[in-house]
């Protein structure tokens, strides 16, 4: 009760600062351009940064080290996947999504995919905002939903309550600062949670080797005694399976090659090219120390408990830092879990709030030639109720249904637009309406493939890449590119 107590206290102080922070950073929003993308003035340390907190949210301090807890490992494939894809993104995109944002002056994700087809760029627009924001919606309920489980699992708050609260956090500072609050308050995310992904396996071990009680006395010996499919590599699989276990793990590569738009907006809001290198080196860097970190906490977790020590996998990392600090280090650590998932939930808002506002509503309004009278206004009312919206969602619909909608989004919105931005920035023959059937195409096959449960045999995050890729080619092909006739055969 008394560990509940200090960790309440300190969570309270820290997204206390956290939302002063927010604020702070949103009185310096002057114009639409800085509420979407920061007026593309980020330094490449913040952007970076951002972007680190953003993609990995709670994933990596509490999804990746269950997960290593649980399977030993074979987790390692998609650690793997995850790094790979991650440096390709740096080293290979970020710089060129920068220069394409400097060059047509763009605010949002999908204003990139119809600047370089302008010959279809409303309806690429069109097609694009509305998968993106759909999708969204149910992404950002589904943070609620986290933000209310997590809170009731360490506080017994009711999960109604909680979600209230999650939003209550994120909402004010991301209607008022936009794009430019989100990405600040991120920084002191990533701050949080690479000390906590560095420190947390240093002590770790030190603790194992003093503490001769524990079910190991370090992680190789934790592996072995948790039994044959924790020390393998396939988890104990062979041929064919074996070959899925790790496909399936390093699967995740996939997704993280420019699909993500929220991830991709970092890159662009870059200021110049020598920040965008400073970007991809801190990006990279952040990326191979947290990994690493999460998977050893993970094991650390099973060298002190056992495979079998607790009932909730997730909670492994709370667990092992409750154990290993005093209880007021423990608190700090674990707030930036559970703040954490703030960094998507905001992120994502915004996001959502921007292809909304940008590119559905402004041109509905242009069309029934109602002027505009304050954009900035506008931007602020279309976040706070598509911040309503997704409450709603979260408290009326299945939480079933919802989490399952999010897993449309890594496997369809990732690999679908990873194919169209890698074609994109690649391959001059890529046309709009090939992007446009490319889009359709992903993501009804990602539909279909996770309503059929066809995902649990093989996983719709490496299918639809290679279907997305295979329609992107063939409509380049057979479908003209608007404005040209058809070839006569």
């Amino acid at each position: 009760m008394e560990q509940q107590g200090q960790l309440l206290i300190v969570m309270l102080i820290y997204i206390g600062l956290l939302i002063i922070w927010g604020i702070y950073q949103g009185r310096k929003v002057k114009n639409e351009a800085d509420y979407a993308i920061a007026g593309r003035q980020l330094p490449g340390w913040v952007a970076a940064l951002s972007e680190r907190a953003t993609g990995e949210s709670s994933w990596a301090l509490l999804g990746l080290p269950g997960a290593a807890y649980a399977m030993g490992l074979t987790e390692i494939w998609t650690a793997l996947g995850c790094v790979a894809g991650i440096v390709v993104a740096w080293a290979l995109l970020a710089w060129r999504l920068r220069d394409a944002a400097e060059k047509f002056n763009l605010s949002t994700y999908t204003e990139f995919i119809a600047a370089r087809h302008s010959e279809t760029a409303q309806a690429i627009k069109l097609v694009s905002s509305a998968a993106i924001v759909f999708f969204f919606f149910f992404y950002v309920g589904a943070q609620f939903l986290g933000g209310g489980k997590t809170l009731f699992s360490m506080f017994d708050i009711d999960p109604n309550l909680g979600m209230l609260i999650t939003a209550a956090i994120i909402v004010p500072y991301t209607i008022y600062g936009g794009f430019r609050s989100v990405v600040y308050t991120d920084v002191i995310q990533a701050i949080v949670m690479i000390t906590a992904l560095i420190i947390g396996p240093i002590v770790g071990l030190i603790y194992l080797g003093n503490h001769p009680e524990t079910f190991a006395s370090g992680i190789q010996e934790a592996i072995t005694n948790s039994g044959p499919t924790y020390k393998s590599l396939v988890g104990g699989a062979s041929g064919f399976s074996a070959g899925v276990v790790i496909v399936g793990g390093f699967s995740w590569f996939f997704g993280y090659l420019g699909g993500q738009p929220q991830l991709s907006m970092r890159f662009m809001a870059i200021s110049d090219a020598k920040q965008a290198k400073k970007a991809r080196n801190v990006g990279i860097v952040w990326t191979l120390i947290a990994y690493i970190g999460a998977l050893m906490i993970g094991w650390i977790g099973l060298a002190i408990f056992g495979p079998t020590g607790l009932t909730d996998q997730e909670y492994v990392m709370p667990e092992v830092m409750l154990t290993i600090f005093p209880p007021v280090v423990a608190s700090i650590l674990i707030t930036g879990a559970i703040a954490a998932m703030i960094s998507t939930a905001d992120s994502l808002l915004i996001l959502s709030a921007t292809e909304f506002s940008e590119n559905l509503l402004k041109p509905l309004l242009k069309k029934l030639k109602q002027p505009i009278k304050n954009p900035l206004l506008q931007s602020r009312i279309v976040t706070a109720l598509l911040a309503i919206v997704a409450l709603i969602l979260a408290w009326k619909v299945e939480a079933t249904l919802i989490f399952t909608l999010v897993s449309y989004v890594w496997a369809g919105i990732g690999g679908t637009f990873s194919i169209v931005i890698l074609l994109t920035l690649s391959w001059k023959k890529y046309h709009g309406r090939a992007v446009i059937a490319t889009i359709i195409a992903g993501l009804s096959f990602t539909i279909i493939w996770i309503a059929t449960k066809m995902d649990q045999e093989v996983p719709a995050r490496l299918l639809t890449f290679f279907v997305a890729l295979v329609v992107a080619v063939a409509a380049t092909y057979l479908i003209p590119k608007k404005g040209e006739k058809p070839q006569a055969n």
